[in-house]
C-alpha cells in the first residue's frame, strides 16, 4: 500500500516504513545533499567566517619568536657582565653604524604606510590599500638592504663576527631580526597578490581584513623588536 501526500512521501511494506520528507534527497548519513548544515551551495561560508583564528595563530607565533629573542638577550646579557656589573675585558661595544638610523626610519615609516594601507582597506579604497601596501614592502626591502650594507662596510673595515663578543651578538640579533622581517615581507606580497585578484563577495572581503590585520600585527612586532634591539645593542651595553 502507498500513499502520496504534499511533500512527504510514505511506503509502507510488511509493517516497516520508511519516510523521505521534502523534496531533498536522503544522503549517506541521514543529512540532506545541499551541503553543511542543509545550506545551499555548501552553506554560508561568509557567515561561518570566523576572523579571529587569524589574529590568535599570529599571537601564537609571536610568542614564539618573543621567546627566542629574550633567550637571546639572556645570553648577552650574561655575556656583558650585568649580573655581576663587571665588563669582561673582551667586550669592546661597536660604535653604531650611520647607516643604522636610515634602517630605523625606514621600519618606523614602514609601519605608518602599513595602518595608512589598512585603513583604506576597511573604508573599501582598493586603491589606496594596493599602493600603500607596495610603499610598506619598499620599505621593508629598504630596511633590509640598508642592514646588508652596514654588514658589508663593518666586514670592509675587519669587523668580522669573531672579532669581539658584542659584535657577534651585533651580527647575531640583526640576521635573526632581518631573517624574520623577511617572512613578513612575504606576508605582504601575499597580502597584493590578493589585492590583484580583485575577487569579490562578502567572505573574501572579511577574509582580507582578518589577513591584513594579522599581518599588521607580525609587522609592528617586528618595527618594536628593531627599536628594542637597536637600544639594547647601542645604548644598554
Amino acid at each position: 500500500m502507498a500513499t502520496m501526500v504534499t511533500g512527504t512521501k510514505e511506503i509502507t511494506k510488511k509493517g516497516k516504513r520508511v519516510a523521505d520528507r521534502g523534496s531533498g534527497k536522503s544522503g549517506p548519513n541521514g543529512h540532506g545533499s545541499r551541503g553543511n548544515g542543509g545550506d545551499p551551495g555548501g552553506g554560508d561560508l561568509a557567515g561561518r567566517f570566523e576572523p579571529d583564528r587569524y589574529r590568535i595563530g599570529m599571537w601564537v607565533a609571536l610568542a614564539g619568536i618573543a621567546m627566542l629573542f629574550t633567550a637571546l638577550t639572556s645570553a648577552y646579557i650574561v655575556r656583558a657582565g650585568w649580573v655581576n656589573d663587571r665588563r669582561p675585558p673582551d667586550w669592546r661595544p661597536l660604535v653604531i653604524p650611520r647607516l643604522l638610523w636610515l634602517s630605523t626610519a625606514l621600519i618606523v615609516l614602514s609601519s605608518i604606510t602599513f595602518e595608512i594601507a589598512r585603513k583604506g582597506l576597511k573604508r573599501g579604497e582598493e586603491s589606496v590599500y594596493g599602493r600603500w601596501l607596495l610603499a610598506t614592502v619598499f620599505l621593508g626591502l629598504g630596511f633590509l638592504a640598508s642592514q646588508f650594507v652596514v654588514w658589508r662596510q663593518l666586514v670592509g673595515q675587519g669587523v668580522y663576527m669573531s672579532s669581539n663578543p658584542h659584535v657577534s651578538f651585533f651580527y647575531l640579533l640583526t640576521a635573526a631580526h632581518g631573517l624574520h622581517l623577511l617572512g613578513g615581507i612575504f606576508a605582504l606580497d601575499y597580502l597584493l597578490i590578493r589585492t590583484w585578484r580583485k575577487r569579490q563577495g562578502e567572505f573574501e572581503e572579511k577574509k582580507r581584513l582578518a589577513l591584513a590585520g594579522a599581518v599588521s600585527l607580525y609587522w609592528h612586532f617586528m618595527d618594536g623588536l628593531w627599536i628594542y634591539l637597536f637600544l639594547l645593542l647601542f645604548f644598554w651595553r
